[in-house]
């Protein structure tokens, strides 16, 4: 059966980006042979960080928005929809400063919305996203996952399985600044098992 595949790339670099390049193979291999449908996110071609304004809309019902406020949360509509439409995220994810990129951040901020991708319940938050598989591929020059300076991994965690997204899988291509060929060929031997 095909799948639905969002590929989001979080690297700020359109070239020699390690993140994009395992992406890259990551999307052949769950291509290869299916009719799965890939949908392209570039943070790198600009997202919009939220502000006053989109804050007032999106707290406005949606049935008294004005048009104006209906064109605030129109990119925020879009990456929702690319969410719901999907059966499989791929995240390529570098580490800056030991943290996700801003554009990362901004895209968060724009998908993590009550009562489209996640609601609260009798018993707290609950996640709208649900029977979706999320594949994170994380590199960075120094920081490595699962070590006391790793900031983003439980980060990932909580923030996609806040919104329903629990089913998670990380390629690790961290650390390539202490043994980049090993580290490559790593996340190239997870990859191929997928």
């Amino acid at each position: 059966m095909a799948k639905s595949i969002l590929r989001l790339d979080a690297s700020m670099r359109k070239t020699g980006s390690y993140s994009r390049d395992l992406s890259d193979k990551l999307i052949k291999q769950l291509t290869s042979g299916k009719n799965n449908k890939v949908t392209i996110r570039d943070l790198a071609d600009g997202i919009p960080f939220i502000d006053e304004n989109w804050i007032k809309a999106n707290f406005t019902a949606v049935n008294e928005r004005t048009i104006e406020q209906n064109e605030y949360l129109a990119t925020s509509d879009i990456l929702v929809e690319e969410l719901n439409n999907t059966d499989l995220i791929v995240i390529g994810l570098p580490i800056y400063n030991f943290g996700v990129p801003a554009a990362f951040k901004a895209w968060i901020d724009q998908v993590v919305r009550s009562k489209l991708t996640f609601r609260y319940g009798d018993n707290g938050p609950v996640g709208l996203l649900n029977n979706k598989k999320a594949y994170i591929i994380v590199a960075s020059g120094g920081t490595k996952l699962g070590t006391e300076i790793d900031f983003i991994s439980d980060y990932i965690r909580h923030i996609l399985g806040f919104i329903g997204i629990t089913d998670i899988s990380f390629i690790d291509s961290s650390g390539l600044g202490r043994d980049e060929s090993q580290t490559l060929a790593h996340a190239h031997k997870i990859i191929e098992r997928i």
